[in-house]
């Protein structure tokens, strides 16, 4: 079984993250969404976790920080072109993100933009010539 990564982030607005996730790529899994949570299913082995700060305070103590003043992480996702890269931040920035808080970064054999999702949550998207890494 491969590994699985559960990104887990307090939300302000469900709807508001649901439909920027949604717009990521993202399905919402149902067996573990409800009121104050989504599943937001990225892949196979990849899953964001959209909690409300009340849901959000049930797993930790501490106090939420402000994504959109502070950053937490740098979270990459791979895109299998660069036309996917520039498509995918197009529908994003549509459902409430917004576009590039961070250079674009064009190397040729990568190409990658950022996003903010509604919370000011970073998220990169990547394109890479993977014969031209391999060389």
């Amino acid at each position: 079984m491969s590994k699985m990564i559960f990104v887990n982030l307090p939300v302000r607005d469900l709807a508001a993250a649901e439909a920027f996730y949604t717009a990521l790529g993202g399905t919402v899994n149902p067996q573990f969404s409800n009121e104050t949570s989504k599943c937001m299913v990225l892949s196979e082995t990849i899953y964001v976790m959209i909690l409300t700060h009340a849901r959000y305070r049930d797993f930790t103590s501490r106090p939420i920080g402000d994504a959109k003043a502070n950053s937490h992480a740098l979270i990459a996702l791979s895109a299998e072109s660069r036309d996917l890269v520039d498509e995918t931040v197009a529908r994003a920035v549509a459902a409430g993100g917004t576009a590039d808080p961070n250079p674009v970064q064009d190397h040729g054999f990568m190409y990658g933009r950022s996003l903010e999702d509604p919370d000011g949550n970073v998220w990169e998207l990547f394109w890479m010539d993977q014969a031209k890494v391999d060389g």
